[in-house]
């Protein structure tokens, strides 16, 4: 039963990855009035908007593809999975960091959220080495 709530949680925080690629390639508003990652502290100023909202549309996909493929490999009772969500949930964790725009306000629209779940995951894998490797 715990592989499969774990799987699971893997595989739909991977597809919450592909609802901000929708709001980052203006495929539609995650909420009214959000311009995520319109701004974006480290790339706004260099690339412009519309690169920097590229850049988070594929890097979102990418992060999406590793949990995803972290969660199958739950399912399927690989030891792959470990360093897959592991990478997955340090680069979305970047990802959400240099996409944000500098500002404390609304960090709900802009990954705070995810990025909390995904230092929550490397806290769990890295140090205190859970789940099991059986379980």
């Amino acid at each position: 039963m715990l592989r499969f709530v774990i799987g699971i949680f893997f595989v739909l925080h991977g597809l919450v990855h592909l609802l901000y690629f929708g709001q980052s390639a203006r495929l539609f508003a995650l909420q009214p009035g959000m311009v995520w990652p319109d701004g974006a502290w480290l790339f706004a100023r260099l690339l412009g908007n519309r690169t920097t909202r590229t850049l988070a549309s594929v890097s979102c996909v990418l992060a999406a593809i590793g949990f995803v493929a972290g969660g199958v490999g739950v399912f399927a009772s690989q030891d792959w999975w470990r360093p897959v969500v592991g990478a997955s949930a340090a680069f979305s964790a970047v990802l959400f960091a240099l996409f944000w725009d500098g500002k404390a306000q609304k960090l709900h629209d802009k990954g705070g959220i995810g990025l909390l779940i995904n230092l929550a995951i490397l806290v769990a894998l890295l140090v205190l080495h859970w789940p099991p490797a059986e379980f």
